[in-house]
């Protein structure tokens, strides 16, 4: 069985639920790490990193998510602020940027996209054998990429107003020049070449630069997969994790097979992004196998149907199937923050249901450690 965790990146909101600059506040106050999950800066100080440690079983990366989120949310109190799982803030926020010299770089080269981009995305790490085995990896898994963000979708609302995208996180993270999804690469040369081709043109400082949807992890013997909100349930979180996981086995088990990657260019799976991040898991996607039109709900079938193996193997198939019955019957955090909203029309009301539902533990047998 692979081992896998995630990073999840959170917002800090005052009492009043606006974005708060007390990330370097919270990292000076954190604990050693012994045995547990820990906590790390990003780029804008309004913001906090959280990483699990590897883990076996999805019960108990489910436990190491709670566990970040309770470690960044204890460290926030001690400031007046709170740990929120949302992809973007509601409300209006002037980010003010971590003092890093990689950062002080970014800003001075890329304006306004590195100053005023604050996003909080979730990040699956799955251990692989080989680099060899995370390229086969990367060209089998993408065309199901644009369906996991539509499961994750959780920022519906920026600056106060509600988008009309389910992830508008996507439509800011996308200012970054080499953000999206890659063609099929076949072979670890030809990743190497890609990589080096774009850290060549000198528009990008380094391969930490290449925000792909998915990329073979250089710290770590993990494929990262990296398209995905973070997500407002931690349920949510774990069940996308669990998928990423049996995505992963599948595309090895198709790779010994022989069994080559679908031959869909990159331009359509940003297409297929572009429409899961406006709609989530309440419109049309295109479908992840015949890329026609089709209800997200059909989509997402699709992708049980095509893990539904991997995941039986690992323990996991009956909390996913939970665990997607419950985002499509929520729609998920966006579908959850639109709900907060209706009642008054407030936007204050919406991030403190972000609180609550970041923090909120089930009483369901989702939390039973398999």
């Amino acid at each position: 069985m692979r081992t896998f965790g995630v990073e999840e990146e959170l917002l800090l909101v005052d009492e009043r639920g606006a974005a708060s600059p007390v990330a370097p506040l919270l990292l000076a106050d954190a604990p050693p790490v012994i045995d547990g999950p820990s906590v790390s800066a990003e780029i804008q100080q309004e913001m906090i990193e959280t990483q699990t440690r590897p883990q076996l079983r999805t019960g108990e990366l489910l436990l190491d998510i709670i566990a970040g989120r309770e470690l960044a949310d204890g460290l926030a109190r001690t400031h007046g602020a709170r740990a929120a799982a949302v992809a973007m803030s509601p409300m209006r926020l002037r980010p003010h940027v971590t003092e890093d010299p990689r950062y002080a770089t970014m800003i001075e080269r890329y304006g306004l996209t590195a100053r005023g981009t604050l996003v909080c995305g979730f990040h699956v790490h799955v251990g692989i054998e080989s680099r060899e085995e995370g390229v086969a990896v990367l060209d089998r898994i993408r065309t199901w990429l644009p369906t996991l963000l539509a499961l994750s979708a959780n920022s519906p609302f920026f600056g106060g107003a509600d988008t009309g995208h389910a992830s508008y996180r996507f439509v800011a993270w996308h200012q970054w020049q080499s953000a999206g999804p890659t063609d099929v690469f076949g072979s670890v040369e030809a990743y190497d070449r890609f990589e080096r081709f774009l850290v060549d043109t000198g528009v990008i400082l380094d391969t930490g630069m290449l925000y792909l949807d998915a990329r073979v992890s250089r710290k770590h013997p993990t494929v990262e997969i990296r398209v995905a909100d973070v997500c407002l349930d931690p349920r949510d979180a774990a069940t996308i994790a669990a998928i990423v996981r049996a995505l992963v086995d599948t595309a090895v088990a198709e790779w010994h097979a022989g069994v080559a990657p679908a031959a869909v260019p990159s331009a359509a799976l940003r297409l297929a992004e572009w429409q899961a991040a406006l709609t989530g898991v309440a419109g049309m996607l295109p479908h992840p196998v015949t890329w026609r039109e089709a209800s997200a709900g059909e989509a997402v079938q699709a992708l049980l149907g095509h893990t539904s193996a991997a995941l039986e193997a690992n323990g996991d198939l009956a909390v996913v199937r939970r665990g997607l019955e419950r985002i499509q019957q929520t729609g998920g955090g966006a579908g959850r923050q639109r709900a907060a909203f209706a009642r008054r029309g407030r936007i204050r009301d919406v991030v403190a249901h972000v609180v609550t539902a970041t923090h909120e533990q089930s009483e369901d047998d989702d939390l039973v450690v398999a």
